[in-house]
């Protein structure tokens, strides 16, 4: 397949140039004053798309942000491919800890340097250049549709209601994604599973109002003091979670699955060095890649109370808050897991302060098996690409829609991505190298070519 390599080189330029267009766009579904800015980055989508082959794309509304839908269909009889993935990103915070403006995308030591870059505007756009080639060079082998949505860094809060509108219009033999990550460069993997989430926001407050610290302090609770003791409550001595129940679902991973997994390629020294630690953190008696792939965690994400401008402000804050994320393991349900947390945080409680937990968006986990016809399409597109066989194994990462596509459109996912652990999605200065945009391009249309040929059989 030499015309892949050849389209590849001969378009390099002109590849980054549309992709850059895209990440130019300050796409941030959480926030609200981006909403013109969502609109924009479907319409791109959606001209990318036309430009690239589609027979027809267009922007759908849903009660969110809106889903790009393009297809373009050769043959009924043929197997069709779903292509996902979504063109809103987190937000750039803290700003000042970027090397370059966010979304100013730069080339940089071999990487593009852009919020978005990897997660998921670079890793998508692969997709559509990929298709792009395979149309222009007449060597598209099967029917292809792509949904690209806008709330995937929010939950993905109203794409559930839009699939079940667009069950029919939406069937495909698989779903095929990339916003997932390898092990390494020189280590090819692909993505088995996904931990679900459960998002939750705590309020504690205190008295009426902020309180001087020197005329109040020692005879009134403090918000921050309670919530920060009531956080540090819920792991115990073995770094396991407290709350009642929260692992009566959880499935362990028998001794030959964590045999297997323990194959994998990874460095412990590597790992604390590239995150500059000293000693890595979690649960007694699990492996670091166990517990970021099989075993459930509870994180605070962000916490805040009183006075935290510059300089000195002697206060007693009547409130405190938390943003908590419980990235779930497949079989826990994230709404029971939801109320089991809110059910112990209200309990805990001192009389002393009032509490209140606010759930926000969530999702399941999912396990894309490895004995199917997709996955070993998946597999031998990456090995011709790498050169080795990928590694299978499961992310800690979620992406709470994918169990929701196999239950609405009845659909398995294979999760192949492109990104690195270096890659900072999520934090400032996200990159990801242009080897393995290109190195994407180039084994997507391969895995077209392996899925149906054996699809066929």
């Amino acid at each position: 397949m030499e015309y892949i390599k050849k389209y590849i080189d001969e378009n390099q330029q002109r590849f980054l140039d549309e992709l850059f267009g895209l990440l130019r766009i300050p796409s941030i579904s959480s926030i609200a004053d981006h909403k013109p800015d969502m609109i924009k980055a479907a319409e791109y989508w959606k001209e990318t798309l036309l430009k690239a082959g589609a027979d027809k794309a267009t922007v759908m509304p849903t009660d969110g942000n809106p889903v790009v839908y393009g297809e373009k269909i050769i043959d009924p009889s043929l197997p069709t491919i779903l292509v996902y993935g979504h063109y809103d990103v987190m937000p750039v915070d803290p700003i000042e800890l970027w090397k370059s403006q966010p979304f100013e995308p730069e080339i940089r030591d071999g990487k593009i340097w852009a919020r978005g870059a990897d997660d998921d505007k670079g890793q998508a756009f692969m997709h559509a250049k990929a298709f792009e080639m395979m149309v222009r060079t007449g060597n598209l082998p099967c029917n292809v549709k792509f949904m690209i949505e806008g709330e995937e860094e929010i939950g993905s809060t109203n794409l559930e209601k839009w699939l079940e509108t667009n069950k029919a219009m939406l069937k495909s033999d698989v779903i095929l994604v990339s916003d997932t990550s390898m092990l390494e460069a020189d280590v090819p993997s692909i993505t088995t599973g996904l931990r679900g989430l459960a998002y939750v926001e705590v309020e504690v407050t205190g008295p009426n109002r902020d309180l001087h610290s020197g005329l109040f302090g020692g005879a009134v609770a403090n918000p921050a003091n309670v919530l920060a003791k009531m956080i540090a409550s819920l792991h115990d001595d073995n770094n396991r979670v407290t709350i009642p129940g929260f692992y009566d679902d959880v499935m362990d991973v028998n001794p030959t699955e964590r045999a297997e997994m323990a194959k994998a390629p990874f460095n412990l020294d590597t790992y604390k060095n590239s995150l500059n630690i000293q000693e890595n953190w979690g649960e007694e008696g699990y492996s670091t890649l166990e517990r970021v792939g099989i075993r459930p965690t509870l994180d605070v994400n962000g916490i805040w109370g009183g006075y935290i401008g510059e300089g000195a402000k002697t206060v007693l804050p009547s409130k405190a808050n938390a943003k908590i994320s419980m990235r779930l393991v497949p079989n826990q349900d994230h709404h029971k897991i939801a109320e089991l947390f809110q059910k112990h945080f209200e309990a805990m409680a001192p009389k002393y302060v009032k509490v209140k937990v606010t759930p926000h968006h969530g999702g399941q986990g999912y396990v894309s098996p490895t004995d199917t016809i997709a996955y070993q399409a998946a597999s031998k597109a990456i090995e011709d690409v790498y050169g080795k066989k990928p590694v299978p194994y499961r992310s800690g990462g979620s992406i709470p829609i994918i169990s929701t596509f196999e239950r609405i459109l009845g659909s398995k996912t294979i999760l192949l991505g492109f990104g690195l652990e270096g890659d900072a999605i999520h934090s400032p200065n996200e990159n990801y190298p242009l080897q393995q945009f290109y190195r994407g391009i180039e084994a997507i249309p391969r895995f077209y070519k392996y899925f149906v040929e054996m699809k066929k059989k």
